[in-house]
């Protein structure tokens, strides 16, 4: 297992594969996948069961779907990374004919992407649909998803969340990015949801929640905490406070950097905020 200086260095090592991502083709989403950053390296090398590989089927280990596609760029660092693919092949990222596209996409075959997402709303009636099969093929292990609280406006969400909660779908732990961010503004100023907390579990679900989603120790407890409420009954649901575009300070606390790239003085600005820890790509 990973030590938790080498899970530091991750994080920051992603972030700056974020940074220069982005701007590379002057496109992406930076404020989200920043935020996410923790989140990801937890769940990839602490949290979830992997085998050794990949294949679609994914039967034997956990599996995980990201719904808010559109912060592609940390799924595919840390997927590169973590060995699924080249760490170099970041350097085609949306590029024409690449296999990371701006939203992850499966006609290519890029290893650990099982969905095309980013229509959001879409990713819960995935994981719901992976869970179920999980418990058909008596697999005992997890499904993982991920989903922006933007995204909670579609009201697909709900009706899943409502399947989810009847039918007793309890090997599904899926995590809500409460980064209070959209693409238009604040969450509260575009669209206000309430108390999601209450709306979850009146809906049936189990719900935790993660304060310092962006403090590697806090999510990785938190997460943990989550896997050993499964199995009884109901789904689980985390709810996951995050700073949008943090680790660069002028990018944190706004809607403004969802997605937008940084100009090289900002990309430079960003990285020397994120030491060099393993070698950019």
């Amino acid at each position: 297992m990973p030590t938790t200086k080498e899970l530091e260095d991750l994080v920051l090592q992603t972030r700056r594969d974020i940074l220069r991502m982005v701007h590379k083709v002057n496109s992406g989403h930076p404020g989200g996948s920043l935020g996410c950053t923790e989140f990801f390296i937890a769940l990839y090398h602490e949290i979830m069961e992997l085998k050794e590989g990949f294949d679609m089927d994914g039967i034997g280990e956990d599996l995980f779907f990201l719904s808010n596609g559109h912060i592609s760029p940390v799924y595919y660092s840390v997927l590169a990374r973590k060995g699924y693919f080249p760490i170099d092949e970041l350097n085609t990222f949306r590029l024409i004919n690449s296999r990371l596209q701006g939203h992850p996409t499966t006609h290519e075959g890029l290893p650990g992407v099982r969905i095309a997402s980013g229509s959001l709303g879409q990713g819960m009636s995935v994981a719901i649909g992976a869970a179920l099969s999980k418990k058909l093929n008596k697999d005992p292990h997890l499904i993982f998803s991920l989903h922006g609280d933007g995204e909670l406006q579609e009201g697909q969400n709900w009706e899943a969340i409502m399947y989810a909660a009847g039918n007793k779908v309890d090997n599904l732990i899926s995590t809500v990015d409460l980064n209070g961010q959209q693409i238009d503004g604040a969450t509260e100023d575009v669209l206000p949801m309430g108390d999601l907390k209450a709306k979850f579990e009146a809906f049936g679900w189990d719900v935790l929640e993660i304060e310092e989603g962006n403090n590697l120790e806090a999510v990785i407890k938190g997460m943990q905490e989550a896997k050993t409420r499964t199995g009884k009954g109901k789904p689980v649901c985390v709810l996951l406070r995050t700073i949008m575009g943090h680790g660069v300070d002028f990018m944190m606390h706004t809607h403004a950097w969802h997605g937008k790239a940084p100009n090289d003085e900002q990309l430079a600005e960003g990285l020397s905020q994120n030491a060099e820890t393993l070698g950019d790509y």
